[in-house]
């Protein structure tokens, strides 16, 4: 685990301990290694979840039995909040831990939280961590039946972020990503969101996945990411049909790789008038939370062609088909074997 935060490039033995013998999802920690076939389920799967939000009881029995314990050491609104609505719905126990006042203030290992969690029968742990790693190295060390979801990990992957990103370009623009063209646009260097949809698009064969950023907020990985790079904010979305902001991650930056938040507007805000180079019919998105005035406008960014809102709406959905593919392969492999 990089306890600098720093991206490690992780052994193909890592993305494979997130599928069991039968090749179906037994962790969800990163995306890359998991093909197009298995991203496709989970985005059929959210689908059939969808309609579950709009019904007045919102609760199916699929993990009824189940315990999922929220473990997040980084602080977090939309995530967690959508995970816990996501288990409650499909009527898992749920256990919030509260990190500030858990025995890991007074110096416990994440391996002793683990092992003393794990005692109490938890099924699974959604794990948001600084360190980059940190889900892998809870896989590597929970029980053979216990699951971990990886909420985020330093600056490595958030994969149901990008899922549910996907499930909102797919709900918007159809299912056939080849003809899209998708731009991603702010603080890529220390955005995991940035990196696993990057890897989502590029597994779901997306016809042209573009970067836009200053050179300074650039990974040097670049070349091996499978993206076009735009240094220029106008010429980057010309024609785009999805435009996907970041926030500047300033929390993680070290030095001064901007000049100002203003000049950063300047050059690189989404604004109405940037807009009109996109397509007419080009979708806003924002992994949030939304920095106004630093990288979009507010009009834009609750304007008509937003879909920002239903971001979050959609990680319900997309959260609940993960969890239940996860929890419920047990399931799944007893109807095969009947």
């Amino acid at each position: 685990m990089n306890k600098s935060g720093k991206v490690s490039q992780l052994a193909k033995d890592d993305w494979n301990i997130q599928l069991d013998a039968h090749g179906r999802l037994k962790h969800f920690l990163t995306i890359e290694g998991l093909g197009t076939e298995i991203l496709n389920t989970i985005l059929d799967t959210a689908e059939s979840f969808a309609s579950v939000n709009d019904q007045h009881v919102k609760k199916v029995p699929l993990l009824r039995g189940k315990t999922i314990a929220n473990l997040f050491f980084e602080a977090s609104t939309r995530t967690r909040n959508t995970f816990e609505l996501a288990a409650k719905r499909l009527s898992a126990d749920v256990l919030n831990i509260n990190i500030s006042t858990s025995a890991t203030s007074k110096g416990e290992s994440l391996l002793d939280t683990l092992q003393n969690l794990q005692a109490m029968q938890c099924d699974m742990f959604v794990v948001r961590h600084a360190d980059s790693g940190a889900a892998h190295f809870m896989a590597r060390h929970v029980a053979e039946h216990v699951s971990i979801i990886n909420a985020g990990d330093g600056c490595h992957s958030h994969p149901t972020q990008a899922m549910l990103d996907m499930f909102t370009i797919r709900r918007h623009k159809g299912a056939d990503f080849g003809g899209l063209r998708v731009a991603i646009v702010g603080d890529i260097l220390h955005s995991r969101v940035a990196r696993s949809q990057i890897h989502a698009l590029n597994t779901l064969n997306t016809g042209d996945v573009r970067i836009i950023a200053p050179t300074t907020l650039i990974p040097a990985e670049v070349e091996n990411m499978g993206v076009s790079v735009f240094n220029d904010m106008d010429e980057g979305i010309r024609d785009a049909d999805v435009i996907i902001m970041l926030r500047l991650q300033k929390e993680r930056m070290q030095g001064a790789l901007l000049p100002s938040e203003a000049e950063f507007y300047q050059l690189y805000g989404l604004t109405e008038r940037r807009m009109q180079r996109a397509k007419p019919d080009a979708i806003v998105m924002h992994p949030g939370p939304i920095n106004r005035g630093v990288e979009i406008e507010s009009s834009v960014a609750d304007g008509s062609q937003s879909v920002i809102l239903n971001q979050v709406t959609y990680g319900i959905s997309v959260r609940m088909a993960v969890m239940s593919m996860v929890l419920g392969r047990e399931a799944a492999a007893m109807e095969a074997e009947a």
